[in-house]
């Protein structure tokens, strides 16, 4: 809705080392304008988290986390926990669909991980999705039921305010296709219908989602303007800095 603040992440996924995006980052700072309307996050590898952070302009930018382990600390060699994240990101990704699809994660692995960034003052963004199978078998419906019902069980009233909802199908992920702006809308309904039926009609009002799905500067502002849809998650386009910043300058004009 027009002066509603747009939320634009970009998903850089294991690519850019800690020199190349220390790099991009200085580079995407020079390019874009700093807007009140508008709120700019970019997710690098973890090994970019910390140096990244001592770097970024919090004026223009705000960092998220990939992903992490639900666990505060503890015996889990390789890992990355929430509370070592805390004062680092401001938002962390959880349930993206390479988690789910590739790695494995299950719905209760997406509830601990929110339950984890709140506790540590991280802003979940969950990531929610049908694959093509699900999507062509009438599925989708109960696909998003169960993965939002899953990742905000044990959340309070309160603090569905401080969680993010990312609607990402996955058969649109990486493959250049596009999901049409009718399809992604009602997704959206189907989303913020449940969660009015989890907290309430003014809570499910509030709650930002964003779309995510081979997001490109051309598509950009035909996503930004579906009713309901609060902002961006980016992935390979979030990789292109001329790109990247021509989908944040569109959700600054989309705004207006």
């Amino acid at each position: 809705m027009a002066g509603h603040k747009k939320l634009i992440i970009g998903n850089w996924k294991m690519n850019l080392g800690v020199h190349d995006a220390s790099v991009y980052l200085h580079k995407l700072d020079v390019a874009i304008q700093g807007h009140r309307d508008v709120e700019v996050v970019v997710a690098p590898t973890a090994l970019a988290v910390q140096p990244l952070s001592l770097q970024v302009n919090r004026h223009k930018m705000k960092l998220a986390a990939q992903n992490f382990y639900w666990r505060d600390f503890g015996a889990f060699t390789g890992e990355v926990s929430a509370t070592q994240l805390r004062g680092l990101v401001n938002y962390g990704l959880v349930g993206h669909s390479e988690r789910r699809h590739v790695f494995g994660e299950k719905i209760k692995d997406s509830r601990e991980k929110v339950q984890a960034a709140l506790r540590n003052q991280i802003t979940p963004v969950l990531c929610i999705g049908e694959t093509e199978h699900e999507r062509a078998s009438g599925e989708m419906r109960d696909v998003l039921h169960d993965q939002l019902v899953g990742g905000l069980a044990n959340i309070t009233s309160e603090e569905i305010n401080d969680i993010v909802i990312a609607y990402e199908p996955v058969w649109a992920i990486g493959t250049g296709r596009n999901a049409s702006p009718h399809d992604v809308e009602a997704a959206v309904l189907t989303i913020r219908s449940q969660i009015a039926h989890l907290f309430g009609k003014e809570k499910a009002a509030a709650v930002r989602i964003l779309y995510g799905g081979s997001v490109t500067a051309d598509s950009a502002s035909d996503y930004l303007r579906i009713k309901g849809i609060d902002g961006l998650l980016v992935g390979g386009a979030s990789l292109k800095l001329h790109e990247f910043s021509e989908i944040i300058k569109k959700a600054h004009v989309v705004v207006q």
